[in-house]
Parts: structure tokens; sequence; C-alpha cells
């Protein structure tokens, strides 16, 4: 039978309590009007890439680049994760950072980041294989549904932005591939120039294989197996069509209950 939420912990759900509050958000996302969800993804895209310049500015610093190159990215790693859990936090979606690349970019007009851009940028896109882009993708979201998984089950803004802190600076240090954070480099680095980088080449070799990269990762992963652990034993109930359609015919939850709806 369909378990009843406990609100009443002082700390964060279980496991299954939180399983179950993200399928409810699941459902209301897939209700969502088309142009909420268009607004929402381009809003997410620009919260991104914040994070996105945010951490490139970081790793600008030349001294340490030189002699304590894995200090700096852990310090880049460490910011990273400022546009993605504002993105969680205020319920945007992900969508595409390349419009923001467009505006801020002037900001990246100086030698020392357009060296570092074009070093990013090629040690992500030219240098590694198709087939370790997808395998680095998978990574990637696992990590970051992860945080989003956590970011649910906490219940005070402190723990959840702990939560969600810790697997995107893991997937970050360890130079994983995100399709959408990557929709604010690759295009950054095409505009500043980086030798064999284009446009066709980031498609069929960065961006086709860090999605479905990023799709298998999340979605088998993740959200697959907290399925079956959580959900899967879990008879549903049919519910009556309208507002507060809800899965496994639980009450509509409250806004904290659904607050995690990005990706």
């Amino acid at each position: 039978m369909p378990q009843s939420i406990d609100a009443s912990s002082p700390a964060a759900y279980s496991p299954a309590e939180t399983a179950e509050l993200i399928c409810r958000a699941g459902v209301k996302k897939g209700r969502s009007r088309p142009d909420k969800v268009f607004l929402s993804g381009i809003t997410g895209g620009c919260i991104l890439a914040f994070g996105c310049a945010v951490s490139l500015t970081a790793l600008t610093a030349p001294w340490y680049q030189e002699n304590a190159p894995g200090l700096i990215k852990i310090i880049g790693a460490l910011v990273f994760p400022l546009g993605l859990v504002t993105v969680i936090l205020t319920g945007a979606d992900l969508f595409t950072s390349t419009n923001l690349s467009a505006v801020i970019g002037g900001i990246f007009d100086g030698e020392v980041y357009r060296e570092e851009i074009i070093s990013y940028t090629t040690k992500k896109q030219i240098t590694p294989e198709a087939y370790q882009i997808f395998l680095r993708a998978i990574g990637c979201n696992w990590l970051v549904c992860l945080a989003c998984f956590l970011g649910v089950q906490a219940k005070d803004l402190t723990s959840k932005v702990v939560g969600m802190w810790i697997p995107i600076f893991a997937f970050v240090a360890l130079g994983f591939d995100h399709v959408v954070a990557n929709m604010f480099f690759m295009p950054l680095g095409i505009w500043m120039g980086t030798p064999g980088l284009t446009v066709g080449l980031y498609i069929w070799k960065g961006m086709i294989p860090a999605l479905f990269g990023n799709i298998l990762g999340g979605s088998l992963c993740c959200g697959v197996y907290f399925w079956w652990m959580y959900l899967a034993d879990v008879d549903d109930e049919e519910v009556p069509q309208g507002k507060g359609v809800l899965s496994h015919g639980h009450d509509s939850p409250s806004d904290e209950e659904s607050q995690m709806e990005s990706r």
C-alpha cells in the first residue's frame, strides 16, 4: 500500500519518502503549461551560465595554473554548484545557456580568460574521444540527479544547499560532462577561436554523446534505481483526473515537497 509522508521528522525525509516526493513532483511537472516550461528553461540556462562564468573566473589565476593546478581545479569545482543549486532551489528548468554567452561574452575578452577558455574547451572537446565524453556524461548526471535527490530529502535550506553542493562539486572536480553546462563553454570556445573546434564537431562529438550519456546516467543509474528500491512494489491507486492528480494516490504535496522539479 502507498506510504504516507511524515513531515514531522526534524532533519530529513527517508529515502522512500524522498522517492515518493520526486514522483509527485514529476507528475506535477508533466502537467505544466508549455509557456511556463519554455520560460523556466530559458531562466534555468541563464542561471546555470552564471555558475559556469564564476567557475571560469576562478580558473584564470595564472600562478595557481602553473604551480598548483589541482588546487585551482578544486576551487573552480567548489564555486560551480552556484548555478545548479540556484536552478534547483528556484524551480527553474535547464535549457540552454548559449543565449547568455552572447550577452556576457565581452567579459572574457581579456587574454587570460581567452587562454583559459581555449585550454578548457580543448581538453573537454578536442582531446577526448566521443565514447569518453559519453561515459563521463553518465557519471555526471548520475551525480546531478543524486544532488536533486538529496535536495528533496533535506527539509531546511542549509541542508538542501549542502546536500546538493557536494555531488555537483564532485562531478566538476572529476571533469564529467554536463550537456547544458557545455552549451555555455563550447560556443564560447568557438567564439574565442579554439583551434579545431567547430559547430559541427561540437554537435556530433560533444552535444550528442553528452546528451545521451546524461539521459542514461540520470534515468537508469539514479531514477530507475530509486524507483526499483522504493516505489516498484507500491500498489498504484486510481485517482481522479484534475488539479492535484499525483502518483500512487497520495494527497497533493505542499510547495516544499514538490520544490525539486528541476533536473
